[in-house]
């Protein structure tokens, strides 16, 4: 009896949400493309399955990246920054002793590929995931197979971009010396699920982590940017910050348009007397932070350089201002 009782709450999840979807930010059910690489090829989506005895499903030992394709004035997709986010990959592959067989120019083909197959066209988010597919419980990062799989699916706004409330998080960012932040490794992102999930409880859209000396790091999958009379500073990546793509283009655009920009250690109580705040991220884009801890960022008139930014950014990401055209591969 409890077997099949066990049995039909199964179905019945099964039923209520499909192994093929994921949600987003917003919690909206987002529906993967019809086709993923994987294996060395491009297969159906559905046919995309790992064993429950592999290796990075157990311990975590996988190297992801999030890239997003934006879609052009004339209709067609172009994906942001695609050699570097491949790039930082190959590099962050040294750290679990990981080997990929394609070049950084065969990814960017075949997730151009794989893009036009899945033909859609509006903004998507892409994931290239390299994990150790072999099937062993030995806690071990050599002589093991390694695989790559890249899937994709359409995605707008990951947080909202029009001003969060955010909170501190009692849990501390994961350190450096511990499993490195810079690696994108999937196994440490369980310490964003940590405080992110307690954000959300308490109400709050997002979390900012702390290092374990009490300074700013960054939110749960986002780089964090401090204003203050007339000047942005963000943390520096020796603070156990991830070196993310869209931080190092927000400060090309905001030295481009005249703004000091400073890498800095930050104090939490900044956080509180900051005439402004915002995340960056692949997911996040550019996101003003409307209050930190209940108390409200600046003096509630706005957010007028990360408005102003965040227009540039967008102008950027679509092909409006041609000096950035080099961050854009044509699908």
């Amino acid at each position: 009896m409890k077997t099949e009782a066990r049995a039909a709450r199964t179905r019945a999840s099964t039923a209520r949400t499909p192994a093929s979807s994921a949600r987003g930010g917003d919690g909206r059910r987002l529906e993967p493309g019809a086709w993923a690489y994987f294996g060395g090829q491009l297969v159906p989506f559905s046919d995309a399955n790992v064993s429950i005895a592999t290796h990075s499903l157990n311990y975590g030992t996988a190297i992801f990246e999030g890239i997003r394709a934006y879609t052009q004035d004339d209709g067609k997709l172009a994906i942001l920054f695609a050699a570097e986010h491949y790039d930082r990959m190959l590099r962050n592959a040294r750290l679990l002793r990981a080997q990929v067989p394609e070049t950084r120019d065969e990814l960017v083909e075949i997730t151009r590929e794989l893009l036009r197959r899945n033909g859609e066209t509006a903004d998507m988010y892409i994931r290239p995931l390299l994990y150790k597919s072999a099937h062993s419980l030995r806690l071990q990062l050599s002589d093991l197979d390694d695989q790559l799989a890249i899937f994709t699916f359409p995605l707008g706004d990951y947080v909202a971009t029009d001003g969060l409330r955010v909170s501190v998080s009692a849990w501390q960012r994961v350190s450096d010396n511990a499993v490195p932040a810079r690696g994108k490794i999937t196994g440490s992102y369980v310490n964003a699920c940590m405080a992110v999930e307690d954000a959300h409880a308490a109400g709050y859209a997002e979390a900012i982590l702390l290092t374990a000396d009490g300074h700013v790091a960054e939110a749960s999958a986002a780089n964090i940017f401090f204003v203050r009379d007339g000047t942005i500073a963000t943390p520096p990546l020796s603070d156990d910050v991830l070196p993310g793509i869209t931080r190092a283009a927000l400060i090309t655009l905001a030295r481009d348009a005249g703004y000091v920009v400073e890498e800095r250690k930050i104090d939490r109580t900044e956080l509180y007397l900051a005439d402004e705040l915002f995340l960056t991220g692949t997911g996040a884009q550019v996101a003003p932070i409307a209050s930190v801890d209940g108390r409200p960022c600046g003096d509630g008139a706005g957010f007028p350089v990360t408005t102003d930014l965040q227009t540039r950014y967008f102008a950027a990401v679509r092909g409006r201002d041609p000096r950035y055209a080099s961050w854009l591969t044509p699908v």
